[in-house]
């Protein structure tokens, strides 16, 4: 089975559950590595950097991890250098984690306005002093990042932000083959991803990691064929598919007669599950029953649902009440041919939200305030 090195960490099989606002908590993770018997990296919800070092309660919440992770991994946001450096410092002296993750892909306009997430590496110094802050504080722990192709089609960023990330000592390189501006729609550009193999590959052997419609372990193999990546980051394809995870598994090791299939039996199950866990993370099984709403669509896709009782579902408030409305559909429904292809949020932008004047100097770092560091986490 092929690994991924990320600092000491060898990741069998080279696959990472992308961090995803509101999804990737602790629950979520406990699925996704329960079908994978423990196998890859899982990666927590996006937190801000300001609110970890001003220890906002939500955010000591978000960064709780099970005692069965291994290794634990954490994705930061920030856009002011010394509070990124003070809160991967904070990491590394109270061993909150194993791992650190930069984001610099997020594309949502509360993010990019501000000049963070997908808009922050067109600042090429503003990037590189970001980077310089997290690794010289990281100690041991390895520092990686998560980025777009840019902000659109005029203002490419990649190519120089995987230069700059080598030259910082940044671990390995994750690259989302869209722009700011395409948001989730259109397709993917896996050759963007080969494109940043080769540039970096041609001064460091640090991996680079390939993200962007693997909506499928079949996909996974062939985006690793087709790019030369070292690994796959896998977002949108396995919400409401925790077990994708166990598929991604099977494919690296030759099995791919073992994908799963589950009747909607079994679906149910894990939905149950899935709401069980998260009111024991909450502490409410009203509330976990209620932020598992989000997950009902995903998780029916493809099956004989109806509209109606998909509401049903929607509104439940306790699990008792999700696990009636779950016994009153068709249980031995098979598993739908169409369930396997993209879910998730697929609308694209033409226009991404900016600082005014951010695209007049590439190297120009003002337009930053302090505003940007948002003091919430999760996206």
């Amino acid at each position: 089975m092929s690994s991924l090195q990320i600092g000491p960490h060898s990741v069998q099989p080279p696959v990472v559950l992308a961090p995803m606002a509101g999804i990737t908590n602790a629950p979520f993770r406990t699925l996704c590595r329960e079908f994978s018997g423990g196998k890859g990296l899982f990666v927590s919800e996006m937190i801000t950097t300001r609110a970890l070092v001003e220890r906002n309660e939500k955010t000591m919440q978000l960064i709780h991890f099970d005692a069965s992770e291994k290794p634990r991994s954490i994705q930061l946001y920030g856009v002011d250098p010394d509070t990124v450096g003070k809160a991967v410092r904070m990491i590394a002296e109270e061993d909150l984690a194993d791992h650190i993750d930069l984001n610099f892909g997020c594309p949502v306009p509360k993010v990019t306005r501000k000049g963070g997430g997908s808009a922050l590496p067109y600042k090429r110094n503003l990037l590189r002093s970001i980077l310089r802050e997290a690794v010289g504080n990281a100690g041991s722990l390895p520092v990686t990042i998560k980025m777009r192709k840019g902000i659109d089609d005029d203002h490419m960023t990649y190519l120089d932000a995987g230069r700059i990330a080598v030259e910082e000592g940044v671990t390995a390189v994750a690259l989302h083959g869209r722009t700011a501006a395409q948001h989730y729609g259109g397709t993917a550009d896996w050759d963007a991803i080969a494109r940043l193999k080769e540039h970096v590959g041609a001064v460091s052997d640090i991996p680079v990691l390939g993200n962007g419609d693997i909506w499928s372990a079949d996909d996974a193999l062939r985006m690793m064929r087709e790019t030369g990546c070292d690994g796959v980051v896998v977002g949108r394809g396995c919400l409401g598919r925790p077990w994708l995870f166990g598929d991604l598994v099977a494919a690296f090791e030759g099995r791919e007669e073992d994908y799963a299939r589950p009747t909607m039996k079994e679906v149910a199950e894990v939905m149950v599950r899935h709401a069980t866990l998260l009111g024991e993370w909450l502490g409410d099984e009203a509330r976990g029953v209620i932020d598992f709403r989000k997950h009902v669509a995903w998780y029916t896709k493809g099956f004989a649902v109806g509209s109606e009782m998909r509401r049903k579902l929607a509104v439940s408030s306790s699990l008792a009440e999700l696990a009636d409305h779950l016994a009153e559909l068709d249980l031995d429904q098979p598993w739908p041919a169409g369930a396997d292809g993209p879910r998730g949020r697929t609308s694209g932008r033409n226009k991404v939200v900016l600082p005014d004047g951010w695209l007049d100097d590439p190297y120009d770092c003002a337009g930053v305030g302090a505003d940007a560091e948002l003091d919430t986490s999760g996206g």
